[in-house]
């Protein structure tokens, strides 16, 4: 693996994410994100991932990633999401939500808003009764949180009070949220259960509830399918990899045999979903790739990571899509990798854009990896 870029940060690193690119913006993303946990003293931090000068003829970056810089964070960051390329959404285990903004032309970041206790047990007053914001999701300007209490918010940046609160959504702790489309949301809780929240209903009851048959085993994370929001992706404590059509029945299409421990995110390539990536506990990134016939790939996996080749809803091929709903899509040719291959630790979170791919791990490092598909 010799095309990754590891960083030692003397932090436990809890979530990496990249930063956005413009609409049309050609070149691999430059910027990302990370926070910690379970440190004395938790930070919001931003790096540059290399140096451009040194760069090599072919254009690559040389050298590991720079801290452009970093802020003090009150609490272990649960997730982070960017709302837009200046401003990043933090989730606290305190049960606050903060929105950090990036000043590009003096490398600071600043609160620009916060939401205290967002989340909370009992009554949003007693000093102790923050409950742990558990995740996020923003469609600008709209930003949705979940939490251990059950709670779903709605949030809209630059507006002090909540949109709106579905106080008792979920008996059980929310773990993870994503939008479905503008107006609706998916959850899944710490019982097996996905539930769909109509955001334009006024009840506080979930349009739909899928679950894991017979145990009900922990479901930590979820991703839709860039193109088809039918298809969702979700990961838990037993590390197995669940692929769902939520158009059909309440039950997985396909269960897959994935990670030792705890699985914390699953991810589908933005630009390329026949790509998927989970990360876990036991310390291996898995890079699921169900591309029919591997020769075929998209030429932007060659061109140096210029993802100039986005798919529209009708080039993509029908076959790859489906090849997350058959039955068993390992048959129909699926190739898995484990990407770090010798860690011990957790790796607790990953992002992925373009050729480029951020992890953050509990031995106190991130890596970076340019050419995913070189």
């Amino acid at each position: 693996m010799e095309d990754v870029c590891a960083k030692f940060v003397s932090q436990k690193i809890s979530k990496a994410r990249w930063r956005p690119l413009p609409a049309a913006a050609l070149q691999p993303p430059d910027v990302f994100a990370t926070g910690s946990w379970d440190n004395e003293d938790n930070r919001i931090s931003f790096w540059s991932v290399g140096d451009l000068v040194n760069a090599g003829l072919n254009g690559e970056y040389h050298g590991e990633p720079q801290l452009l810089c970093d802020i003090w964070h009150n609490g272990d960051v649960m997730d982070m999401q960017f709302l837009d390329q200046e401003r990043i959404v933090v989730a606290s285990s305190t049960g606050t939500v903060t929105v950090f903004r990036h000043h590009q032309n003096n490398q600071t970041l600043s609160a620009s808003q916060r939401w205290e206790k967002a989340h909370y047990h009992v009554d949003q007053d007693t000093s102790c009764g923050g409950a742990a914001c558990t995740g996020v999701i923003c469609n600008k300007p709209e930003i949705v949180t979940v939490g251990e209490d059950g709670r779903i918010n709605l949030f809209r940046a630059d507006q002090k009070d909540a949109v709106r609160t579905i106080d008792n959504a979920d008996s059980s702790t929310l773990h993870a949220v994503t939008f479905l489309r503008t107006t609706e949301i998916l959850t899944v809780n710490s019982i097996g259960q996905l539930k769909i929240w109509d955001l334009r209903q006024q009840r506080n009851e979930p349009s739909q509830i899928f679950s894991l048959a017979g145990d009900r085993v922990p479901l930590h994370c979820v991703d839709r399918h860039p193109n088809q929001q039918h298809i969702v992706a979700t990961g838990g404590q037993d590390g197995m990899l669940s692929i769902w059509d939520i158009r059909h029945g309440t039950m997985p299409v396909s269960l897959l045999n994935a990670h030792e421990a705890e699985m914390w995110e699953v991810r589908f390539h933005p630009s390329n979903p026949d790509h998927l990536f989970t990360c876990s506990e036991d310390g291996s990134l898995w890079h699921w790739d169900t591309s029919t016939d591997i020769s075929e790939k998209p030429s932007f996996l060659h061109q140096g990571g210029r993802s100039t080749a986005y798919f529209s809803h009708n080039t993509i091929n029908q076959s790859v899509v489906s090849a997350w709903l058959s039955n068993d899509p390992t048959k129909d040719r699926m190739e898995i990798t484990n990407l770090v291959p010798n860690q011990t630790l957790s790796v607790n979170s990953l992002d992925i854009l373009g050729p480029c791919l951020v992890y953050g791990t509990d031995a106190e490092a991130i890596y970076v990896n340019r050419q995913l598909f070189a």
